[in-house]
């Protein structure tokens, strides 16, 4: 088991525009509605990359930056994990039409942006940070293995981690076969050290046996669990936005499941 803790968090998807206000959304203090979202590409990235960025890396960014702030910890040293089972569905769009063409001919901006750990270069762009970064993909676990891949990093490096995990939807033709149900992007900055920014902590271990995976009350919100994989990490913030202690089991790889123990204040129950 590994306990770490929660010291910002960050939010975006239909109707949850931030965790500052989406956490009254999440804690049941108002009904959901899924509104358009929008999300600019912000001030961080110079104004060359940021004419460049593309969806993916506006919705990544948003969220971490959100994290980050609420925190208050330097980016520059945040070891980063990404997230992602979609990557950016309109660069890949665009990149097999050309494909499918007869000059067959894809720039090297498009190939530079198909790539997952796209946000990851752009985040270290945007915050001149030199430190390491992984980006992962595990289809409908890719927001369990993003969790556990960054509570490993922050108890074995004994650092700050910022976790994000973010999808959009694909487009047609590829819809059909991979349905992706709504953008969603969420951003946790964890620690293995409690102080006065820490207001949770996480108690992650694997389950030994099958069960059920955790859902939500609200009938939106389970669907937008449900539809996008990066959504699957929702319950656990239902359980921060709460503030109450509550175990939260996500799905995995293959049949196993990641348990989460959700701990409402910063000295994680102790």
């Amino acid at each position: 088991m590994m306990r770490v803790f929660v010291a910002g968090v960050g939010l975006r998807a239909p109707g949850l525009a931030g965790w500052h206000d989406g956490r009254h959304i999440l804690a049941g203090c108002s009904g959901y509605e899924a509104t358009e979202i929008s999300v600019p590409a912000g001030d961080l990235l110079p104004p060359a990359e940021r004419r460049r960025a593309i969806p993916s890396v506006r919705l990544a960014l948003a969220a971490g930056v959100e994290a980050a702030n609420q925190a208050a910890c330097d980016v520059r040293v945040l070891t980063m994990v990404f997230a992602t089972a979609t990557g950016d569905p309109a660069t890949i769009d665009a990149i097999l039409e050309t494909l499918a063409s007869p000059e067959r001919e894809v720039s090297p901006t498009r190939f530079q942006n198909s790539v997952y750990n796209a946000p990851a270069g752009y985040w270290s762009i945007a915050t001149r940070s030199h430190q390491p970064s992984i980006s992962l993909s595990a289809y409908d676990a890719t927001a369990s293995a993003g969790l556990l891949e960054a509570a490993v990093r922050a108890t074995v490096e004994g650092c700050k981690v910022g976790l994000v995990i973010h999808d959009l939807p694909l487009l047609e033709p590829l819809s059909a076969l991979r349905p992706i149900g709504a953008p969603f992007a969420a951003a946790l900055i964890l620690d293995v050290q409690a102080d006065d920014r820490t207001f949770a902590a996480l108690d992650i271990d694997f389950l030994p046996e099958a069960r059920d995976v955790s859902r939500l009350e609200d009938a939106g919100l389970d669907a937008l669990r449900r539809g996008t994989p990066a959504a699957r990490i929702l319950p656990v913030l239902v359980a921060l936005a709460r503030g109450l202690e509550t175990h939260v089991v996500l799905e995995h790889t293959g049949t196993g499941r990641l348990g989460v123990r959700v701990f409402p204040d910063h000295l994680g129950g102790r």
